[in-house]
This record gives structure tokens, sequence and C-alpha cells, in this order.
């Protein structure tokens, strides 16, 4: 049975110094976790063969696709504020790429499959419990509705890996709009390699920003957008309580896509100064200040680009820095028409961010849970006999009551019925989200009992994040304080 990928490639055309040619490090006895059918055939690609032993095969990199060119990318980056002028894919290869059903470049990409010249030391390999993690939450995200790369496919390889223990080897199969970061351009502007700038500019303006192309502008249009992407994708990010945890430059994709799901989570109960990623000791990536760090990355992206918007430093400075100043107003406008709709608030009033931030600061002064919180408001918001379910999160239920009152002050002011605004704020607050205690439980009994039960049940309340799902209710619950998981761990 033969496993055909429709790659056409166009990365590989660029310079030999964009990347290291090389081919993935076989395994000893691959087997398939989970393939991802529905993302296959959007793919062009038959499920069946997929599943086969010799699609496994191909998803283990025991054997590699005609027509792939299996390469690793070059790229640098700061790292927690510190710049590393070479980081490059360490323990990822990219098999080419293909054309969706909609007509849309994907690249497919191995992440665990060996040593790479970019791996620093490390094996190149990835645990099996950061592969689940992936899975599920960047499946999460696209059920979501959030820009997000995606996993075609999960393997063991029958192989062990030494972390600070032995544990279970794997291989993710992640798929991408593309895997071209800001620190692809940073690694090309720490060497001065201006026409390697200008390369990968033209590439991304040609691959992602076509548009761009057409300005008078385009290099400072290109900026342009990258901006409004990130500025849409961190106020969605912050609506449905995600933690990226790691957001160095080299984990900020060019493409607005959500990419690197290493000690990523979702927060419980609401407080913006959260954070979980194990590595991250002084909050530099918490949850509120997810915004600042993105504009700080945007920033460096900027510099490097300067010298392609003008050979007049002075006024390449002068266009990045205008560029640069849209950043807040875009997030901002973002942010607060997304909090509106959580809100059931389809018309705009000035006030709205104070009602919508004064809830917030309940919030986290009486521990309420995020995702809760919204989705009871939604039934809420078509009668007040529903309102003891959200004042039941709150440690002091008054604080509720107090800003309910103006909430339905403000809900007068609004057009539509109260059916339809609760099938609103409905699709917009999701019932069920990744909890993090909930994705270490289907970690650990895949990895200490071989059992991916819990994984697959998992994987399939997420699939419907909006729907109420009566038979798993206890998924949207948050956890018990002895569940409660404070710290995540990259997995590298």
């Amino acid at each position: 049975m033969t496993v055909h990928f429709p790659f056409d490639n166009t990365y590989t055309r660029l310079p030999e110094r964009f990347f290291a040619r090389l081919t993935p490090t076989s395994v000893t006895a691959p087997k398939l976790i989970r393939l991802n059918r529905d993302l296959a055939l959007q793919l062009c690609l038959d499920p069946d063969r997929l599943s086969s032993p010799e699609g496994v095969a191909l998803l283990s990199g025991n054997r590699v696709p005609d027509a792939a060119e299996p390469i690793a990318m070059a790229y640098a980056g700061h790292q927690f504020g510190q710049f590393v002028p070479q980081l490059g894919d360490g323990r990822a290869i990219l098999l080419g790429e293909v054309v969706d059903q909609n007509g849309i470049r994907r690249d497919i990409q191995l992440k665990g499959s060996g040593p790479t010249p970019f791996s620093r030391r490390g094996d190149g390999r990835a645990a099996l419990g950061p592969v689940l993690r992936e899975y599920l939450v960047s499946e999460a995200m696209a059920a979501l509705g959030l820009p997000t790369t995606r996993a075609l496919a999960a393997v063991l390889t029958g192989e062990t890996v030494v972390r600070e223990t032995p544990l279970p080897g794997a291989v993710l199969t992640r798929v991408a709009s593309s895997h071209i970061r800001v620190g692809t351009f940073q690694f090309f502007a720490a060497r001065q390699d201006v026409e390697g700038l200008r390369l990968l500019a033209d590439y991304v303006i040609g691959r992602h920003y076509p548009q761009a192309a057409e300005s008078d502008r385009p290099y400072h249009a290109l900026l342009d957008q990258v901006i409004a992407t990130q500025a849409d994708l961190i106020a969605r990010w912050l609506h449905i309580g995600f933690i990226h945890g790691v957001m160095n430059t080299d984990n900020m994709s060019i493409a607005g896509e959500t990419i690197d799901y290493g000690p990523c989570a979702f927060m419980d109960a609401y407080d913006p100064a959260t954070v979980f990623s194990s590595i991250d000791r002084q909050g530099r990536y918490a949850y509120g200040n997810q915004p600042r760090i993105g504009l700080w990355n945007l920033t460096r992206l900027a510099e490097a680009l300067l010298p392609l918007l003008s050979e007049d430093q002075e006024k390449a400075i002068s266009e990045a820095s205008e560029a640069l100043e849209a950043f807040s107003s875009k997030f901002e406008a973002a942010y607060h028409a997304g909090l509106r709709r959580k809100l059931g608030l389809l018309t705009e009033r000035e006030d709205d961010p104070t009602l919508a931030g004064d809830l917030l600061s309940a919030m986290a002064e009486n521990q309420a849970d995020f995702t809760l919180t919204f989705r009871r408001l939604s039934d809420a918001a078509a009668g007040s006999e529903a309102d003891e379910a959200v004042r039941n999160l709150f440690i002091n239920p008054l604080a509720y009551d107090a800003w309910a009152a103006r909430w339905r002050e403000r809900l007068t002011q609004e057009p539509q019925d109260a059916a339809t605004r609760r099938a609103a704020m409905r699709a917009v607050n999701p019932a069920f989200i990744p909890r993090n205690h909930r994705v270490e439980a289907v970690i650990q009994a895949a990895v200490e009992r071989d059992d991916f039960a819990p994984f697959e049940e998992l994987l399939m309340v997420l699939s419907q994040p909006y729907e109420d799902q009566p038979a798993f209710a206890h998924y949207a619950e948050p956890p018990e304080p002895h569940q409660r998981v404070y710290r995540t761990f990259c997995g590298t």
C-alpha cells in the first residue's frame, strides 16, 4: 500500500544557508498512537494508507516519502530576553509542503525525529508526554477557533528517551502554514546578511502576505501585517485564558499561528499574574504580560527588518517605530471587541471596557474560575434565575451581584432578545478547555500504564468545546485543591 504525499516544496528552493538537509533518524518499533483523519483529508492525504505500516514508517521517520526534501530550518532568537544567534530546528525535520483542499500551502514536519546540526548536544528526540500535550492543546485551540499549528499524528518510537527519568519516546507530525519565525529574520540580521533578509521577506510576502507586494513599501506593509496578526492572536489568547508559557522570539510564527506548545496551560481561577512554566521564574510570560511581550518580540522583528525599510538608518527606525506604535491600538481594539462578545454586547459603548475590567477585577479578588464564569454568564444573560450558578464561583457572591446589576442595565441598551444573546455568548464562551490537571492525568495514564483511552476521551470532548456534552460535564469543572497543577515543563 503506497502512501502518496503531494509535496510541492518551495522553502528548499531558497539558498542552502537557510537550512540543513538531512534525513530523520530511524526508530526501533514505531506504533501509531493516533492519526488525525479529518486533517489528513484536508491535506489531500489518504488516512487509511497513513494508518498502514508503511504510513506509520513515514510518520515515525523510518522512511522518507517520495518528493520529500527533509530539512532542519535555521533561525535565531531571544530566549527569556537573551539573544542566541543560532538555534534552529534541534529536534524537528520539515519533510515538505502540501497544498490542502482550500488551496493553502501547509508544512508537514516531524517533531522528535532525531538530532540535527542545530541540536546543541541534544538527542533530537521527544518524550511521549510533551507530544500528547501538543496534540491535545493544538487540536483544542483549532476547535476553539484560534489560528494554530495542527497535529496530524502521534507515534510511539519503541525507544526510551532520558530526561530527569527514562521516558517513552514519541514523534509528533505537525502541520503549519509555515514554520518561519521572528527568529528566522533575526538569524540573517545577526549575520548582517541583507540579501538573506530580502530573500526571506520576499518569500514570506509571497506565501503569507501577498497583498504587501502591491504596496509602495512592501517591507513596511509586511511589518504592518505581522503586527496586526499578532495583536489579534494575543487578544484571542486572553479571551480563552491561554498562557503560552515561553514566548521567545523563536516561538513566534510569522504567519500569526500559535506555535510550539511547550509549558503552555489554561488558567483556572482568573489572575493576570498566572504563570505555569517551570522555567519562567520571573513571570516574564505571565498571562497578563503576553501583550507586552508580543510587542517586545515584534520590536525585535522590526529591528531585523531595518535594512529593508530604508538605506537611511534614521528613516528606517522612524518607519519601524511608526509601525510598532499601531500594536497597542490594534490589540486593545481586538481585546475589547472580544470581551464585549463574551458579555453579550453587540453594540459598542464608551464604558464597556470599564464594565469588563471591573468583572475581571472582581473575579481576580474572588478566585472565580475564568472559563466557567463566562460560560455561566451566557445562561445568566437569558434571565436572573441563572445568577446563582455564577455567584457560587465567587468567594464573596455580593461582588458578582454588584457587577451584575450594572451588566443587566447595560444589556437593556442592546437590540437582541435574550435567547439570541445567550446563543451568541455560548458560541464564544467555551464550556471545555484542556484544563491542566486533565492533560496531566492523560499523560500519566499513557506514560505509566500505556493507557491511551483517557487521551482519546479528552480529545473527543475538546473537539466540541462550545457544546454542553452532559455525559462529560465533569471535564468542565475546575480542579479540586489536591488536583491543581502549578508547573508545566517544556519537555526538551
